[in-house]
């Protein structure tokens, strides 16, 4: 069983322009073996974005996310204290917070992050 983190960017893509998807990461969500996990850290981003009007979602953040979170099966990862001390301890090859708690909620969870992000691969 192999466990897979969607950053926030991939999950948007899956559910709206899978094309835009490696196929990297089509393999890896199509998967039978997979588990797809899903981050708070996610849920505070888009939220964010979309009541500041930097993203676009056919329906509000809480209907349309969780939408999403049961037609993927995907397992949530609550934001744990824990993930936000490792975020601080980090290298500083990345300086967007979002993204640091997304690896930090990764390597809490024993999981590979599927991300466009270079920069966090």
């Amino acid at each position: 069983m192999t466990r897979y983190l969607l950053d926030t960017c991939t999950l948007i893509w899956l559910a709206t322009e899978p094309e835009k998807l490696s196929p990297a990461s089509v393999q890896a969500i199509d998967a039978s073996d997979s588990v797809l996990l899903w981050s708070d850290v996610s849920t505070l981003e888009i939220a964010l974005n979309w009541s500041a009007g930097k993203l676009v979602l056919p329906d509000p953040p809480r209907n349309w996310l969780e939408g999403q979170i049961d037609a993927w099966g995907l397992e949530c990862l609550g934001l744990k204290r824990t993930d936000i001390y490792r975020a601080s301890e980090l290298p500083a090859h990345h300086r967007d917070p979002f993204d640091r708690l997304q690896v930090a909620a990764a390597l809490g969870a024993n999981a590979t992050i599927l991300t466009p992000d270079v920069a966090v691969r």
